[in-house]
């Protein structure tokens, strides 16, 4: 199935670059990294994760009512990889939000500003 491949491999991604400040479980660190366990935001955002992921994020954002405020690193991954990873994080951690895939993550990334 489509989604497994996305699913499986977006763990892989998730490991090597994003586990270190998110957490195994996507709940962040303290006041310094967001979770990623609100799947609201997520929902909310699902239009511009792939820019965050690709470009990274600077400012103050609002995850389950507490503020962050820092710098996500740009990540150079390909679309498919930023598919991968975004399948896995709205599908884990309490999340379900079915595939992302490549299509998507493209046209996406097509808007960012």
């Amino acid at each position: 199935m489509e989604f497994d491949r996305y699913f499986s491999s977006g763990s892989l991604v998730y490991q090597a670059h994003c586990q270190n400040c998110h957490g195994t479980n996507g709940e962040g660190l303290q006041g310094l990294m967001p979770p990623l366990t609100d799947s609201a935001f997520l929902k909310s955002n699902k239009t511009t994760l792939a820019c965050s992921v690709k470009y990274g994020m600077k400012g103050k954002i609002t995850i389950s009512k507490r503020r962050f405020e820092g710098q996500m690193p740009p990540n150079d991954l390909a679309p498919i990889e930023i598919a991968n990873v975004l399948t896995y994080i709205t599908n884990s951690f309490g999340n379900k939000m079915g595939t992302i895939n490549s299509e998507q993550v493209e046209g996406d990334l097509a808007t960012c500003r």
